[in-house]
């Protein structure tokens, strides 16, 4: 199974819909999702702070800041 990572932080607008993409094309297609605050975690905070909203897929960096719902979809069904 296919397993998708969003690095976010509360009150990110940007975040938001990145999540709504992710969460739209899981509907359709199952795969695993976890979503990780960038903000609790200092180490995390100085890779992806700037960048967020970060996705990856199968553990290889696929989006930053925008997530493509087409690009997304042909990712994860795949």
């Amino acid at each position: 199974m296919v397993s998708v990572t969003l690095y976010s932080r509360p009150g990110c607008g940007l975040c938001d819909e990145a999540r709504e993409v992710i969460l739209a094309e899981r509907a359709r297609t199952p795969f695993a999702f976890e979503e990780v605050d960038v903000s609790a975690d200092d180490a995390l905070e100085l890779e992806y702070g700037i960048r967020i909203p970060v996705v990856l897929v199968d553990g290889v960096e696929a989006f930053e800041v925008r997530v493509d719902p087409q690009a997304f979809a042909a990712l994860v069904r795949a």
